[in-house]
């Protein structure tokens, strides 16, 4: 690695990449790359999902730190029957602005397993304090906190 600052670097233009270019980020602690597609010129930008087993009765709290860096979870069902619940983050949070997640159901679900996104206590999720179920296989969402409450951005039905 160099010596240098960042703002001390020569400036790599977009007409000069190849597309062989690779950028070292860090991610949760894990040093990882991004790739510069040739024709494009665009960072290459992958999401690593949270695999999450739920069951009947379970809660789980998005807002531990656990799922600070989960951007897409992606549920599994076990067991019997019935609903479980995912609380949101804490949406007025600072380190949750502009925060997006996604939740999405894997095979193992049906219309007899049911996932309650909620919001966090008293806040809404897309202007009600209310939930929203998911309750079949490949079925989703996708929610944006504007520092005061979370928005549905995107459904997958």
């Amino acid at each position: 690695m160099s010596d240098k600052k960042i703002s001390q670097l020569t400036a790599l233009t977009a007409s000069a990449m190849d597309g062989t270019e690779l950028i070292p980020m860090v991610h949760s602690g894990e040093t990882r790359q991004a790739t510069i597609i040739e024709t494009q010129h665009y960072i290459v930008n992958h999401l690593t999902p949270t695999a999450l087993t739920v069951s009947l009765g379970q809660t789980v709290d998005l807002d531990a730190s656990t799922y600070d860096e989960s951007e897409l979870i992606l549920l599994s069902w076990s067991g019997g029957n019935g609903t479980m619940v995912l609380t949101l983050p804490d949406a007025t949070d600072a380190k949750n602005l502009n925060k997006v997640k996604r939740i999405i159901s894997d095979s193992t679900f049906t219309n007899a397993t049911k996932a309650r996104v909620t919001p966090f206590g008293s806040q809404n999720l897309d202007g009600a304090n209310s939930y929203y179920e998911i309750n079949k296989a490949y079925e989703g969402i996708q929610v944006w906190s504007n520092g005061v409450e979370w928005f549905i951005i995107q459904k997958k039905a």
